[in-house]
């Protein structure tokens, strides 16, 4: 997938996995200022971080996503969540990656760079700093006005959209409320580290002891949200939160992708019959169908790969039909 040292892109990139235990390991996010409503320094969560100087404002960012990344995934259903399409730009890189990475594609409508004229995402991490070291991630959330990266870390952006541009644009709708953050922090962790990443472990790991081990993790977190979901419509009870919206990019994949490519295959989605009903109601949220291609999805995880996929050979199902009606309405009351 290739990194970037000094600046310059590299083709050959470090392992992803250690060595001796075979355990897969995400590489930290390299950009992390936030947006916020009067421009001054802040993170939601703790009141600190960042320099500062990104104030909300419409027209001033620009995401970048993918279709096949569920991580961008996430930042692109807030910003329709949100209503934030008119103040807040979107350009997609291609579903596959080559040896540049994240490439565009200048031919196309739908996967080329209309703001920067970029061939490749790394070029903008170059723009934004130039002595840049790490690897090159969706989603990127621009800033047009400083023409600078604002972030690159998924969960911080959606807190951005969600509260940065309340008064400025969009709605006012909070899916992180303050009622309610106790419980979505310590759901968000589970799930980040079981089965959002989880499935990530298991299909980097390359031992089978830590094969098993997220494997395990990433079964028992569905179990558990199962459990869960029998007694109430969303994960922290009547109402959609952030909780919700950072699981689906997960769940909506399983089947096509994770539970073949990443051997995440002891049970499907479809087997949960809680879970299975509570995606298909995420899905016919707004207009959040329209972010949501199974298929383009899949072939980013069958990408060619010496380890996992040698030959590039994409899997020709399943047939997943997320728009069947779903039973979740009579756990609303």
């Amino acid at each position: 997938m290739g990194v970037m040292i000094d600046g310059v892109w590299n083709v050959d990139e470090p392992p992803i996995a250690d060595r001796l235990s075979g355990e897969y390991t995400r590489a930290q996010s390299g950009f992390r200022d936030w947006v916020t409503p009067d421009g001054k320094p802040g993170r939601v969560a703790d009141g600190l971080g960042g320099d500062g100087g990104f104030r909300a404002e419409v027209g001033r960012y620009h995401l970048y996503v993918s279709i096949s990344c569920p991580w961008a995934h996430r930042t692109r259903i807030f910003r329709i969540l949100k209503a934030l399409e008119g103040a807040v730009g979107l350009s997609m890189v291609m579903p596959r990656r080559d040896e540049r990475g994240w490439i565009f594609d200048p031919a196309s409508e739908e996967f080329r760079d209309d703001l920067n004229g970029s061939e490749a995402l790394h070029e903008l991490y170059g723009k934004a700093n130039p002595t840049y070291s790490g690897r090159v991630t969706v989603p990127v959330l621009w800033d047009r006005k400083k023409r600078t990266i604002v972030s690159n870390e998924s969960s911080e952006i959606i807190r951005m959209l969600n509260s940065a541009f309340i008064g400025v644009a969009g709605n006012d709708v909070d899916f992180y409320p303050v009622d309610k953050r106790v419980e979505i922090d310590a759901l968000n962790e589970i799930t980040y580290n079981n089965l959002n990443n989880g499935v990530y472990r298991a299909g980097f790991a390359t031992s089978q002891e830590a094969y098993e081990a997220a494997a395990t993790a990433v079964f028992e977190t569905l179990d558990m949200l199962e459990d869960l979901l029998a007694t109430r419509r969303y994960l922290v009870g009547t109402c959609q939160t952030e909780a919700d919206w950072r699981v689906f990019p997960t769940l909506v994949r399983f089947d096509a992708a994770y539970h073949g490519a990443f051997k995440c295959n002891k049970r499907r989605l479809i087997d949960y019959p809680n879970l299975w009903n509570y995606t298909r109601d995420l899905y016919v949220t707004a207009s959040v169908a329209e972010t949501v291609d199974p298929v383009v999805s899949k072939y980013g995880y069958y990408s060619k790969s010496d380890l996992r996929n040698p030959f590039g050979i994409v899997s020709k199902g399943p047939e997943i039909d997320f728009a069947a009606p779903h039973n979740r309405a009579a756990l609303a009351a």
